[in-house]
Order: C-alpha cells, then sequence, then structure tokens
C-alpha cells in the first residue's frame, strides 16, 4: 500500500514525537533509578554491585538492540516515502532478528561473569555483581525484542504506544523490585537477585502489549503485517548492512564506558561508592536525550523519505536546541542542590562525609559535560535516521577505544591519579565526541546515504 504522509520540521511536530520518547526514557529511568536507591538501603555492596553489573549487560545486549532497532529508520523512511508494506517487512525482520539473536545473548553469559572476575573488586561486592548480572542475560532478548516491534510504532510517529506501554513495564518494575528486594508480605528477601527478577519479569510487558498491537485486526489491514511476517533476504541485510555499525558502535561506545566504570571500583571503597550515586544521578540528564535522539531520527528519516533535506537538517538542530534547554536545567539542579540528590541514596543514616563531598564533586563533572552528552545522542540519532551509520561507528568506536580508554588505563592503572582525574578524562572525551558530531551534521554528508530503494510513488492523498 502507498500512501504519501506529510512531515512537518517544525518545534511543535518534533515535540509531539519527542515528548512521549522523553517520557519513555523517563520511565526507564525512574526505574532504574529507584532500583538503585532501594538497593542503597538495602546494603551499600548491592549498589556498588548493581552499577558495573547492569552497565556490563547492558553493553552486551545492547549491539542486538541497537542493531534491532535501526528498523525505526528504515520505518520512518518507508512511511515518509508512502510505502507502507515496506514498514511492516522491515519490522518483521526486525522481530526475526531479535529472536535469533537470543542464544548468542546466552552465549556471552560466561564472558561476562569472566570480566567481572577480573574487575579486581571486593569478594563480597563480586559475588553480587555475578547474581546480577547472570539473571538480567537469561532475560537478556527482552531488549532487541522491544526496540524491534516498538520501530513499527515510533519509526510512524505513533509514540504515544511506546510510551503507555512503557509506562507499564516500569509501574511492574517499581512494584516487584520493592516486594523482591526487601521481601515485603508473602514475598520472600532476596536483594540483589529480586531486583534482577523484577528487570526481567517487567521487561517483557512492554514487547508483548506491542507485538498484540502489531499483528492487531487493524495494522493487519492496513499493514498487512500477518501476511507479511516473513523472512526476507534482500531486506534483512540491509537491515544488517546499515544495523550492524549502528548496534557494533552502540556495544563499543558503552564497552568503553563499562571499562571506565570498572576501572574506577579498583580505587577505594570511597571512590566506587561515590562514583556509582553520581552514575545514578547523572542519569536524570542522559535518559530523556536518548528520547530526544530517537525522536530526531524518526522525523530526519520521515524527511529523507520524501526527499527533503533540507527540513530533516531543519528538525535535527531543532531537536538539539530542546536536548540543551532540558540539559542546562538539569545542570543548574545539579548544582543548586547535589545534597538532594546523594540524599535519596541514605536510608536511616547520610553518607560519610568523605563520600558526600567526592559524590558532589562528581555530580559536578555530570553538570558540566550534560550539554555536550545531550548533543551526542541526538545528533548521532539524527545520523542514524538519516542512515549514517558507518560515519557513527567508526568516528566514536576511535574516539572511545583510541582516546577514551586508553587515556583511562594510563590514569587509572600507570599514573593513579584517582577518580577525579578519571573523571575529568570522561568530560574531555565527551567533548571531543560532541564536536565531532557536529562538525558531521553540518557537513550535510548524511544526505548522500541511500537507506532505502527508491520506486515512483502514486500520491493517494
Amino acid at each position: 500500500m502507498n500512501v504519501k504522509h506529510p512531515a512537518s520540521s517544525s518545534y511543535r511536530a518534533l515535540l509531539r514525537i519527542a515528548v512521549p520518547l522523553i517520557i519513555t526514557s523517563t520511565s526507564f529511568l525512574v526505574q532504574n533509578f529507584c532500583a538503585r536507591m532501594f538497593l542503597a538501603w538495602y546494603s551499600p555492596e548491592t549498589l556498588q554491585a548493581a552499577v558495573p553489573a547492569g552497565i556490563l549487560y547492558f553493553t552486551l545486549v545492547c549491539g542486538f538492540m541497537s542493531t534491532a532497532a535501526f528498523a525505526n529508520s528504515l520505518v520512518a523512511q518507508y512511511y515518509g516515502s508512502g510505502d507502507l508494506h515496506s514498514c511492516s517487512r522491515s519490522v518483521a525482520q526486525a522481530i526475526l532478528l531479535a529472536l535469533f539473536s537470543f542464544p548468542l545473548i546466552l552465549l556471552l553469559i560466561p564472558v561476562g561473569l569472566w570480566m567481572l572476575s577480573v574487575s579486581g573488586h571486593a569478594p563480597n561486592v563480586l559475588a553480587a555483581e555475578k547474581t546480577y548480572f547472570f539473571i538480567l542475560m537469561l532475560g537478556g532478548v527482552q531488549l532487541p525484542l522491544a526496540s524491534a516491534v516498538s520501530s513499527f510504532f515510533s519509526g510512524r510517529g505513533l509514540t504515544q504506544v511506546v510510551m503507555l506501554c512503557a509506562i507499564a513495564g516500569a509501574t511492574l518494575n517499581l512494584l516487584l523490585n520493592w516486594l523482591l528486594i526487601f521481601g515485603i508480605g508473602p514475598f520472600p528477601e532476596m536483594g540483589i537477585a529480586g531486583a534482577a527478577i523484577a528487570s526481567v519479569v517487567s521487561g517483557f510487558v512492554s514487547p508483548v502489549i506491542m507485538l498484540a498491537l502489531y499483528f492487531s485486526p487493524k495494522n493487519n489491514r492496513l499493514y498487512d503485517t500477518r501476511r507479511l511476517f516473513y523472512f526476507d533476504a534482500p531486506l534483512f541485510r540491509r537491515l544488517l548492512r546499515f544495523g550492524v555499525p549502528s548496534g557494533l558502535h552502540k556495544a563499543l561506545d558503552i564497552g568503553a564506558f563499562t571499562l571506565f566504570v570498572l576501572l574506577v571500583g579498583r580505587l577505594g571503597e570511597t571512590a566506587f561508592m561515590a562514583a556509582n550515586i553520581a552514575l545514578s544521578v547523572n542519569m536524570i540528564a542522559f535518559m530523556p536525550s536518548i528520547g530526544i535522539g530517537q525522536a530526531a531520527g524518526t522525523l530526519v528519516g520521515q524527511h529523507i523519505g520524501r526527499r527533503d533535506f533540507d527540513g530533516a537538517s531543519s528538525v535535527g538542530w531543532r531537536a538539539v536546541h530542546i536536548g540543551w534547554i532540558y540539559a542546562a536545567g538539569t545542570a543548574l539542579t545539579f548544582v543548586l542542590m547535589p545534597e538532594v540528590y546523594i540524599g535519596l541514596f541514605s536510608h536511616g543514616g547520610a553518607p560519610s562525609g568523605e563520600i558526600l563531598q567526592l559524590a558532589r564533586l562528581l555530580i559536578g563533572f555530570a553538570a558540566c559535560w550534560g550539554l555536550m552528552d545531550a548533543t551526542n545522542l541526538i545528533i548521532s540519532g539524527a545520523l542514524c535516521g538519516a542512515g549514517d551509520t558507518h560515519f557513527v561507528m567508526w568516528y566514536e568506536t576511535a574516539m572511545a577505544w583510541l582516546f577514551f580508554a586508553t587515556g583511562e588505563l594510563l590514569i587509572v592503572l600507570v599514573l593513579k591519579w584517582g577518580v577525579v582525574a578519571a573523571w575529568a578524562w570522561a568530560l574531555v572525551y565527551i567533548c571531543l565526541l560532541a564536536f565531532g558530531m557536529i562538525g558531521r551534521f553540518r557537513s550535510k554528508r548524511w544526505q548522500l546515504v541511500e537507506l532505502i530503494e527508491r520506486t515512483e510513488l502514486p500520491d493517494l492523498g
């Protein structure tokens, strides 16, 4: 079915798509933030374990997730061009890719356990890390599956559906965390294992609901979702051609950051606790920018599908402006009220004076890099929406490993300069990454990428 759809580059059109995605990202922020807060109340060791183990889990799974999520760009461009049936074909390939990835995710469990074993963390923390990581990996297919099926809705701009499903999953997650960590009522007290089980169970809520909607009679009638759910080798290869660079760069980028977190764990209990608090607080600035970047990618893709390159460029910069406003407001709260954030991680007593002082300083670093981090997330989202995933992969991977990771290894293991120097290097890395993203988007070379096949479609309204 071929139907032309108009696309707007206005702030209003961008916010219409972005706000539900921001709320979606915020729901993940709330559930992760609260889970870590509950674990901090439960014991300091479980918080110390949850942050590196959770980031390592995401590192090993996000490559599959981001590859499947690239279907959003395909759907956006096909939808903009008016080819509705190709929207369904693209989502089908992404769902199949997500299912194919599950055995590979399970095979990565021993790799992750080994990486935790050589991290040099305290034995009690290491045991908790392994428990948390192992349970999360058993449910690891939920992330690529959710990304695959949500692309059917977000790629067409129907981000309210994604938002409502995410809120349902986050609500269940909060409830299960409270019940299973502390053992409320008839539920057993499971500590960090309960937090992991809560994440796995609630993580399937969103993809299951969206799958039911995807195959519903209405969407089947308009998009032929049931008949078109088959393996399409040429389209699957296109998804891999452009999606794998996206997934690979995400995995390697987050992998470098995981190394950073694991290295900080070698700098002593005070530095590790303060850094984990600051990283948890930083999610407040980080997660909503992901939603804005997804919205930018959707609208950029829709404009390119209609061959409106000026509109695509305009919407990308407007998304950056929105991200800057949010990041600046968040940074202001980091500077003015860090103790409020830090106090959320205490229960029945404040953190020690040394932890409090160091966490306050590290939250100040997070305030400084907020604008640049938002720039990276939003522009990379816009570039991926255009199909420019190879540049994003090569540039971000080179910066992450040749600059960031190498510098952190030198600072922590060789020079032994401590956590403040390690975070200062992270600030420099994020700034340089942003400058490269800005330069690429300004060059407009992303407009030369041909993501979808082109046919002349009749304009039916």
